[in-house]
């Protein structure tokens, strides 16, 4: 089985999960079966990091099932700003 694409894992994380920022990378040297994940979205607001990740998991269940290694980071905008990587 073939990979998935960054930017499709991108766009549907986008859109899935209303995220104000994304970032995808392929941790698995560009074949499509690794990836790390940071997402930014407002649906995150007043949900612990388990309920976040559960929430990621649900909206990305057969993406995820395709691949071999899925690692996200899950902030509220306000996190994100707050944190050193959003003052980028």
């Amino acid at each position: 089985m073939g990979g998935i694409s960054v930017s499709e894992l991108e766009e549907k994380i986008k859109n899935r999960l209303e995220a104000v920022h994304v970032e995808v990378i392929d941790v698995s040297d560009g074949c499509g079966q690794a990836f790390e994940v940071v997402i930014v979205s407002n649906l995150f607001q007043g949900k612990s990091t388990l309920q976040r990740h559960r929430l990621v998991n649900e909206k990305l269940k057969e993406e995820i099932a395709a691949v071999h290694a899925f690692s996200q980071k899950t902030f509220t905008p306000e996190q994100w700003k707050e944190s050193s990587n959003g003052s980028k």
